[in-house]
């Protein structure tokens, strides 16, 4: 199979390097690609050696073993997926909104077969009439077990992980998280919130926006986290993660790793939260009836060829109601949480896209 995938510390780049593991781990890789030449393996500290070389023997042989008849699978978003190498081509991808554009279901069609990464996205484009629509959940990153946290016993510490922005209510979550237990020492919150996207003066004045003129003492902001190995150990190292208080969402790689390694997440019960979260895994906090649009003027804008339509929306009742609930068992473990470690695994996802082009 050749690969065609963006390999760097953000999530899509994980996902990538999960897949491209899996595929040299069954010998199924010819040839890879970088999307937008972006292979970066610096993050992976603690990739296998085998799989630095497998990825290195791919990437430089890929011209000698390029067959455009050969299945490419593709990792990128809708926009941008009509640039693909060869005519058998897969798409592995995600959405969040609602409201698929003609453009959108256009480029999904002219795949063999477009995969996503939740149920809900697959059954809304399935609704427009395609039948090459199908979704593989992901996989548990095995490497977030390679290190041991120390936690503390006196204090509970929340994590907030993931891009800030609109739709995840990054500015909601911090200013009630604050209003409830701001400069309390029983409490910490630790965000890894650093948007790439947004100018380094923009974001800081949208933090100083969001925690307001006064200090607070048990609030830590993380700039960035350089490998992986500081990533997993922050997830680790929390009792209680807010990353799935978003109002839409393709996966969710922070909080679904979060509720894998025995955490206790408080997620919010719509789009793909619901093909990993439950009630016996995590806190669901229910969405409200009306929706709201998804335009925020940054990622998502009113009348593009992508990303259109609404998103769920989340009371703030019901996110304290969760939090409150979260407190309650946060020196617990989650025992149906770390099941998911085997019940969504990368070789899982690998050989259900293999079997779906398979039968193309």
């Amino acid at each position: 199979m050749q690969f065609n995938a963006p390999i760097n510390s953000l999530s899509l780049g994980n996902v990538s390097l999960n897949f491209v593991r899996e595929l040299i781990k069954k010998g199924d890789l010819t040839a890879f690609f970088p999307q937008k030449n972006n292979c970066d393996l610096a993050a992976f500290d603690l990739l296998e050696e085998s799989v630095k070389i497998g990825i290195s023997e791919a990437y430089e042989g890929r011209f000698k073993r390029f067959d455009q008849d050969e299945p490419t699978l593709k990792v990128w978003h809708i926009d941008g997926s009509e640039e693909s190498f060869g005519a058998n081509r897969y798409l592995y991808t995600f959405y969040e909104t609602d409201e698929p554009t003609l453009e959108e279901i256009n480029l999904v069609k002219n795949n063999k077969a477009t995969i996503f990464s939740s149920s809900e996205a697959r059954d809304l484009f399935a609704s427009t009439g395609l039948d090459n629509v199908h979704y593989v959940p992901l996989g548990f990153d095995q490497d977030i077990i390679k290190v041991q946290p120390k936690k503390n016993d006196d204090v509970i510490h929340f994590g907030l992980v993931g891009k800030l922005e609109k739709r995840k209510n990054t500015q909601r979550i911090i200013r009630l998280w604050l209003d409830k237990f701001g400069n309390n020492p029983k409490y910490q919150l630790t965000c890894l919130v650093n948007n790439p996207f947004f100018q380094k003066d923009i974001y800081r004045q949208v933090i100083s926006q969001t925690v307001g003129d006064k200090h607070w003492n048990n609030i830590n902001f993380l700039n960035t986290l350089k490998t992986n190995s500081e990533v997993n150990l922050l997830t680790r190292s929390i009792d209680i993660d807010l990353s799935g208080l978003s109002s839409g969402e393709g996966w969710n790689l922070p909080s679904f790793n979060a509720t894998a390694v025995g955490n206790w997440s408080v997620v919010s019960n719509c789009s793909a939260h619901k093909d990993w979260a439950t009630e016996d895994n995590a806190i669901l906090v229910d969405v409200e009836k009306e929706k709201r649009d998804c335009y925020d003027n940054v990622f998502f804008h009113k009348g593009s060829s992508f990303n259109q339509g609404k998103f769920y929306s989340i009371s703030d009742e019901s996110i304290i109601s969760g939090i409150e609930e979260a407190v309650k068992r946060a020196k617990t473990e989650n025992k149906n949480g770390l099941k998911l470690q085997k019940d969504f695994t990368y070789s899982d996802s690998i050989d259900k896209i293999k079997q779906i082009i398979k039968g193309q």
